[in-house]
């Protein structure tokens, strides 16, 4: 009997093709939920979705044939991709199969946006000659912001160059010399605020970009700037935006993508003549739509046909061996990555680890993938372990990583460092707990400062000279804020001279907070660290 492929959403059909030249049975059924589903899934050995078909891990747990799941796109928010790895299944999607098209919406909504093209359509054929009513502005010459150089903002830098506008940009994963080459302008985020003409976003949402545009950042803006938004819903802050909108601070806005989709009749960005709205358009194009599901596809062919991996977003197989021993030091791994990744802002050019102890005995790749997935998790909306080497090639970072034989238990298992310009920034972790004991990651290095602390929740990273009160003077300004010490880790390498505090709280520290510990005369640095 041939195989099975259900396909569960409105996926083109001709971009099928190449599972049926195969040979596989492809059964499409669209809208399906819950028991209906589960029943389709039944002997299905591949699973096909865009975004409506919601793959949990119970979903999961039922189909008990499947072997492969293929996201027709880029985001696979709506797979629970941990369940997928936990029971073994593939995850993989198409993440280059949208960036043309996505980018080309944008210069769309640039261009409409810059020229009012859908009001005076409307306004025309309602019967209206409003020729001074819709007076547009020239792109030649103004500026473009750009908050994310990924694939989709350098297509939109490229096209938007075209027409005579000038690109500055922010990235902290894009080299000077990378920038150069694709004549951008690189600067600090508030600078690409301030100097916008026109402001577009490309990054990935997460809790940390979520409301990333925001009313302190059209402050910021100059008066009559707009704003377009083709990647994620609630990356800019909607209700904010209507009030800058409203008070003259911003002009205009185009929209594609909504904080709840489809968004609420009565969303204000909707009745608000100078916001220009699509229904999450980006991707639909013919050809992306055909792209998508040709490339999916054929992956998923050669995976079940040959066991060949290509566009895979989760781990991929180990023996259960390796596994066992690994799965803690790929968590450490992880966690120290986006340790790192807080630790600087500029431009990563290097990464070097260091493994030791029983973790140099096998094949540690997967641990060096962990790494750099969370290092450059907040970089890209398709990064994980499978490409995480991949995103680190087109950032130009060169990673190498080495393997340390001790006598003694003296290193730690993982120690990285990160270069960025002309700093560099160490830290390093190791395993506690041995026999049946669950093994848990500390960290107990950072920049030289011997420490141990959890890797987890929110953290404080200050350094300071070492004298008496610095650190009364600091638990009173958070306590004074409401902030509360849950653990207080202290490093130095002699006294009298600089020490290192990781402090873990219970809450985010606010720029405020922030500020009034950096204004402490004994307080070198204060970095906030999320690692929820």
């Amino acid at each position: 009997m041939s195989m099975k492929i259900f396909v569960a959403d409105d996926v083109s059909d001709s971009g099928l093709e190449p599972l049926r030249a195969a040979g596989f049975t492809v059964e499409k059924q669209t809208g399906l939920t819950g028991p209906a589903l589960v029943e389709a899934l039944q002997n299905s050995e591949g699973l096909i979705v865009r975004s409506e078909t919601k793959v949990t891990a119970d979903l999961l747990a039922s189909a008990n044939s499947l072997r492969v799941i293929g996201r027709a796109g880029v985001g696979v928010d709506n797979i629970d991709v941990a369940a997928a790895t936990i029971r073994g299944i593939v995850v993989m999607n198409a993440p280059d199969g949208n960036t043309i098209t996505t980018a080309e919406h944008t210069i769309a909504l640039l261009i409409s946006l810059a020229r009012s093209i859908p009001q005076a359509n409307s306004s025309l054929k309602a019967g209206r000659w409003e020729r001074k009513k819709f007076i547009g502005v020239e792109l030649q010459g103004k500026t473009l912001g750009i908050v994310g150089l990924g694939r989709i903002g350098r297509v939109v830098a490229s096209r938007a160059r075209a027409m005579g506008m000038l690109i500055v940009a922010y990235d902290p994963f894009i080299a000077p010399e990378q920038a150069r080459d694709l004549e951008i302008e690189l600067a600090p985020l508030n600078e690409v605020y301030a100097r916008a003409d026109f402001l577009t976003v490309h990054t990935p949402l997460t809790a940390e970009t979520r409301g990333l545009i925001d009313r302190e950042v059209f402050a910021k803006m100059k008066k009559g700037a707009r704003i377009i938004n083709c990647a994620r819903g609630g990356l800019v802050d909607e209700a904010a935006l209507c009030e800058a909108i409203g008070n003259g601070t911003i002009a205009g806005a185009a929209f594609d993508v909504f904080s709840e989709e489809p968004p609420a009749p009565d969303n204000p960005l909707l009745n608000l003549d100078q916001v220009i709205v699509t229904p999450h358009l980006g991707a639909s194009t013919t050809e992306a739509q055909e792209g998508v599901a040709f490339t999916v596809a054929e992956q998923m062919r050669d995976f079940l046909l040959t066991g060949a991996l290509r566009g895979a977003v989760n781990v991929p197989a180990v023996g259960m061996k390796e596994l066992s021993l690994l799965q803690p030091y790929v968590l450490l791994a992880e966690s120290l990555g986006r340790f790192q990744a807080q630790l600087v802002d500029k431009p990563v050019s290097e990464v070097r680890l260091e493994f030791a102890g029983e973790i140099v005995e096998v094949d540690a790749t997967p641990v060096t993938r962990a790494f750099l997935a969370g290092l450059l998790r907040d970089v890209s909306a398709r990064v994980n372990v499978v490409n995480a080497f991949l995103i680190a090639e087109e950032r130009g970072i060169k990673v190498t990583t080495t393997y340390v034989r001790t006598s003694g238990d003296m290193a730690p298992a993982i120690r990285t460092e990160i270069s960025a310009e002309q700093s560099t920034r160490s830290l390093a972790g190791t395993l506690f707990g041995y026999g049946q004991q669950r093994r848990e990651g500390r960290i107990t290095e950072i920049d030289g400062f011997y420490l141990e602390a959890t890797p987890q929740g929110h953290m404080l990273v200050m350094r300071n000279r070492d004298v008496p009160g610095v650190i009364g003077q600091v638990g009173t300004i958070l306590g004074e804020r409401g902030v509360n010490i849950s653990r207080f880790h202290l490093g130095r390498r002699e006294r009298g001279g600089e020490a290192m505090a990781l402090i873990e709280v219970d809450a985010p520290v606010t720029k405020e907070t922030l500020q009034s510990l950096r204004e402490l005369a004994q307080v070198i640095s204060a970095q906030p660290i999320d690692l929820s």
